[in-house]
């Protein structure tokens, strides 16, 4: 201990008592070590009672001479890892100690003078204690050389190698030179001028272990991100727009009186679309001709309704399929990935995609990735094409029978049912209804521009069936005669909101005003499971021309020349969105479920199983 330090009295030990106690005797001052207890000190933390905290008195007494033997050498009142520590764990201290680990902590719980202090201790510990830590300096040492002292004409020869070896690497390419080898010079980098290290066996290993583990998270988040449905392009990001322009194959030109309520839509002028795409027929070499032959039957308006234009798009992804061959020294599953998406792109610059195509999209893009490597070009082939025959029969031919079979149960003699536009799921019910020979009155209620109803008219008027044909203006007049109301759907969302037809909406918040129930009939393989609010951040915009002129009426010529007046933008959305609470039943090929069980066939049957 350090001569100048003023000893420390003896004081009494300090008792401190916690919670509930009961009186001690006080504590023995003749012996160094912790008082004895006694008969009245409480029971241990075992007992009933809690037991007092006590500060313990110093161990050696001023006036008791110094311990005899190894332990002479530590100084009185000084830290002995040795009395409180085993063996293996002293030699970890005095390791800790010798390395420097820790040492700002181990300094705060030391005497007087700091950290200094503690390695003149560490040079009194025991003999065993101090070995360890030598025997481990030592070795440490040993590990690694230290570098032999180089004097100052040694130093520049060897930066004048350096240097001559850079200059011989830039001149010679990745070769050094005789002279620089010669003199013992690392290979130098060319680049940065720094010795090359070369790396050990065990870093190769762990990089290449570490580069498999990247690569295989790349490849699950490559997967990851084909599942998620690809965002809609937002078009008003100018710089977006203007790169699609550039790859795109059908000539948009933007229309001039824009709605800036939906400029994130599309907006072109649709007169020039057709003549320019027609022309290029011989051109496009990129897509097949029945891709080509469907994309232009979607510009002109020929193929309209949800089931009819995913059946037209996967019967020429067949034909496509049938005469494709794989490149030389490319892989089908890659390839024929890349030709499908190029096809795609030209179908939605024609129109853009539906929600139940993007599923079927789905599902092919699935079938593709998940063909065995094993299997030749023509099996490939063959199994592709029975996969996407085989979900056009399941998934719509045959659901829109089971759906009708669950419909026709809702159906009694003496109604009166409503439908809006044209279905075709609603068309067989009524037929199927019919063929029955069940007694109802069919309301069809249509508007412009499209006017789909009129078409649905003529076919049940053909068969027999009772009709009243009106237009949406009149729904409420007549919608107090209904009974019930048959409705399509585009799609049906994970919140229960029905995407269908503009106009879709209206009908099923005036039949709910009237207590009139509303049933959808709709494909389980149009669920999404996207939410959507509104039919403001996702729809369709028709062409303006069809608001402005009205068939059969040349009279009505007020919008001829609208497009001429920059103060008016005419909007013709395609699509509207219906909310749950309108909903009374939604019937599918599972069966007849409220609007609030969709998320459970989306959960359950998800991807593979709601996708065969």
């Amino acid at each position: 201990m350090d001569p100048r330090r003023i000893p420390r009295t003896v004081s009494d030990p300090k008792v401190r008592h916690v919670g509930f106690f009961a009186p001690l005797a006080p504590p023995d001052r003749t012996l160094s070590g912790p008082p004895a207890p006694t008969s009245s000190s409480p029971p241990g933390p075992d007992g009933n009672f809690l037991f007092p905290v006590m500060i313990p008195p110093p161990r050696h007494l001023p006036h008791e001479p110094p311990l005899s033997g190894a332990d002479s050498s530590i100084p009185l009142g000084s830290y002995n890892p040795s009395e409180f520590l085993s063996p293996a764990a002293a030699a970890d201290f005095a390791d800790e100690l010798f390395r420097g680990g820790s040492s700002g902590k181990f300094a705060t719980s030391l005497p007087a003078g700091g950290f200094d202090m503690a390695v003149s201790n560490v040079a009194n510990l025991p003999a065993g204690v101090a070995d360890v830590g030598v025997q481990k300096e030592q070795k440490a040492v040993d590990g690694k050389p230290l570098k032999d002292k180089t004097t100052k004409a040694e130093r520049r020869a060897i930066q004048e190698a350096q240097r001559a070896a850079k200059a011989g690497a830039k001149g010679a390419g990745s070769k050094i030179p005789a002279a620089a080898a010669a003199s013992g010079v690392k290979p130098v980098n060319t680049s940065t001028g720094k010795p090359v290290k070369a790396l050990s066996q065990k870093k190769e290993s762990s990089s290449f272990a570490a580069s498999e583990k990247k690569g295989g998270d790349r490849q699950l988040d490559k997967d990851r991100k084909n599942d998620v449905p690809h965002p809609r392009m937002q078009f008003d990001d100018s710089n977006r727009v203007e790169k699609a322009k550039k790859r795109s194959v059908v000539k948009q030109a933007e229309s001039r009186n824009r709605v800036e309520l939906f400029r994130h839509l599309p907006q072109y002028e649709h007169g020039t679309r057709l003549p320019d795409l027609e022309s290029k027929f011989f051109q496009l070499d990129s897509v097949h001709p029945a891709v080509y032959t469907v994309g232009l039957r979607y510009l002109a308006g020929d193929i309209s309704g949800g089931n009819a234009r995913c059946i037209a798009m996967l019967q020429a992804f067949q034909e496509s399929i049938k005469d494709y061959s794989t490149p030389p020294e490319k892989s089908l599953i890659r390839d024929l990935t890349t030709k499908i998406n190029g096809y795609i792109s030209f179908l939605i610059e024609c129109r853009p995609l539906s929600i139940s195509m993007g599923n079927a999209i789905r599902f092919l893009k699935n079938r593709i990735a998940q063909l065995p490597v094993t299997l030749s070009e023509s099996e490939a082939k063959v199994n592709l094409i029975s996969d996407i025959e085989r979900f056009i029969t399941e998934k719509i031919i045959l659901a829109d029978k089971v759906i009708v079979n669950h419909a026709v149960t809702k159906i009694r003699d003496g109604d009166v049912l409503l439908t809006y536009a044209s279905s075709s799921a609603v068309e067989m019910l009524f037929l199927h209804a019919h063929d029955l020979g069940k007694q109802f009155r069919v309301v069809i209620v249509d508007s412009r521009p499209k006017l789909e109803g009129q078409v649905l008219l003529r076919r049940l008027v053909g068969k027999g069936i009772n009709c009243t044909y009106t237009h949406i203006n009149a729904v409420s007049y007549i919608m107090h005669e209904v009974s019930r109301v048959f409705l399509g759907a585009s799609s049906v969302l994970s919140n229960g909101t029905v995407y269908s037809r503009v106009g879709t909406a209206c009908v099923a918040m005036v039949a709910h005003q009237f207590h009139v129930p509303v049933l959808i009939c709709c494909e389980a393989y149009k669920f999404h499971e996207r939410v959507q609010l509104d039919s403001i951040c996702s729809n369709e915009l028709g062409d303006p021309v069809a608001i402005s002129k009205v068939s059969g009426r040349k009279e009505i010529n007020a919008l001829d020349d609208w497009a001429n007046n920059d103060n008016l933008q005419v909007l013709n959305l395609i699509y509207d969105a219906t909310p749950s609470d309108y909903v009374s039943m939604i019937i599918t090929d599972y069966g007849m479920i409220p609007p609030t069980s969709v998320p459970v066939i989306v959960r359950e049957y998800h991807r593979e199983h709601l996708w065969i």
